[in-house]
């Protein structure tokens, strides 16, 4: 004689693992969208105007198209309007404080002979420090790029930037201005 539990349809147990299954994907499906929903579009990032006269110069259009879309924990995000002619952003969140790279700047004040320079990946950096951030000045390119950075971006933005003015930019005698 058949066992009555097989009569009246399919095992308990079956249904337990079935109702666990699909309440584990709703689960999921929740999440990912609140995921979703907590990372915003990238809001545009007000660039400051700074006299730039060879942002428009073929060696800026060249490190422009060669820019990477991350800097570390860093993802390219628009330039709000009007967006200096030569820069380009990035922002690790929209609360956090931005990375910004300026290209075709006249050459930093405080950068004369004697001037300390650090050199990331072939490229000759002078440090301008600001309030918040600091601005690195790429000095041996014959045309100035600035980056500035905030002060807990670590080193992975300014190497990576490196990597692209090198690829973008033949290396030149420093000028530097006349010591103060």
């Amino acid at each position: 004689m058949p066992d009555p539990e097989q009569l009246d349809g399919p095992p308990k147990g079956l249904i337990i693992a079935a109702v666990g299954v699909a309440l584990a994907a709703v689960i999921v499906l929740l999440t990912l969208a609140a995921i979703r929903q907590a990372d915003p579009a990238p809001q545009p990032v007000p660039i400051a105007a700074a006299p730039a006269p060879g942002a428009g110069s073929p060696a800026c259009t060249a490190l422009l198209a060669d820019l990477p879309e991350h800097l570390g924990d860093y993802s390219r995000a628009p330039a709000a309007e009007p967006a200096p002619v030569g820069a380009a952003a990035w922002q690790a969140d929209p609360a956090a404080d931005a990375v910004i790279l300026r290209c075709g700047l006249e050459r930093p004040v405080d950068f004369v002979v004697g001037a300390p320079l650090q050199v990331v990946d072939e490229v000759s950096w002078f440090e301008a420090k600001g309030d918040g951030a600091t601005t690195w000045f790429a000095v041996d390119r014959g045309t100035y790029v600035a980056l500035t950075l905030p002060h807990d971006s670590g080193p992975t933005p300014i190497q990576l930037i490196s990597r692209a003015i090198a690829k973008a930019m033949p290396a030149q005698p420093l000028q530097p201005g006349p010591p103060r």
